[in-house]
């Protein structure tokens, strides 16, 4: 895909990218932070950390064939650069998003209905979710790493972005009658 209405399908598609990696890693966190959370959002946290992986390389490869008709320019070479560095963010937002739904899952599975206290195995369920504690941590942890990683990433390539498309397109001084017509 390369134009879509006469417009680069780069500009349009990188839409995609920043509202959908920041959303997925916001949902990542609270997902893995906050059990309920996680089995609230359901298959819906996989299911929106997938589109946010298939968004990135469609928007790269969008991007390289709008590279290839500008002019070269170190500022968009510098923001090819720093845009290939997203997917391996965008496969890790997918991978624990997946991990942690899989184990929301099988939590709800292994001790059916939420109120454990009054199924009479509040023992067991307590040990359980002991047992589980410190593999929520290491998810939880690494979901905030690769969250935070991935969002400032998105950062990091717009405003590289933005300083390629805008360094020399506009006027520091306003042009016009200035009666803002």
């Amino acid at each position: 895909m390369s134009l879509v209405n006469g417009l680069p399908a780069h500009v349009l598609l990188v839409h995609l990218v920043v509202v959908l990696i920041p959303l997925t890693a916001l949902a990542l966190v609270a997902a893995a932070v906050w059990p309920r959370a996680a089995r609230r959002l359901g298959v819906l946290l996989p299911a929106l950390a997938l589109v946010a992986l298939a968004s990135v390389p469609l928007t790269t490869q969008a991007g390289e064939w709008l590279e290839r008709h500008v002019e070269d320019d170190a500022l968009v070479r510098r923001h090819t650069e720093l845009g290939d560095g997203l997917l391996p963010w965008a496969l890790g937002l997918f991978v624990l998003a997946a991990v942690v739904w899989w184990t929301a899952r099988g939590a709800r599975r292994a001790v059916p209905g939420e109120d454990l206290e009054s199924t009479g195995s509040t023992g067991t369920a307590r040990a359980g979710r002991m047992a589980a504690l410190p593999v929520r941590i290491v998810v939880a942890v690494l979901s905030l790493a690769v969250a935070a990683g991935a969002v400032v990433d998105v950062y990091r390539i717009g405003d590289s972005g933005a300083k390629a498309a805008w360094h020399d397109a506009y006027s520091k001084s306003a042009h016009g009658s200035g009666d803002g017509s």
